[in-house]
């Protein structure tokens, strides 16, 4: 459930390496999360998913700058088709 959302996520970002006691942190606050049941302690599992979401931020501003091309690379690299580059 949310937990495999936040590895995912964790995976995705690159950070596990990077801070691996603030990742292990998410996952366990996600794991709190899971085994709250919906109908129980409304005030507990708004406080684990405020932490939760504090620990994420955290840990996308650690990410490392994805390496995407921006419209400038796409233009460049359609030339380079053209000319059979």
């Amino acid at each position: 459930m949310i937990a495999d959302e936040v590895r995912t996520e964790l995976e995705r970002l690159g950070v596990t390496g990077i801070a691996p006691g603030l990742a292990a942190m998410a996952v366990s606050l996600a794991q709190s999360l899971d085994s709250i049941a919906i109908g129980d302690a409304p005030t507990s599992r708004a406080v684990v998913a405020r932490e939760l979401h504090a620990v994420m931020v955290r840990l996308r501003g650690l990410a490392p700058a994805a390496e995407e091309g921006d419209a400038l690379d796409d233009l460049a690299a359609r030339r380079a088709a053209r000319r059979g580059a």
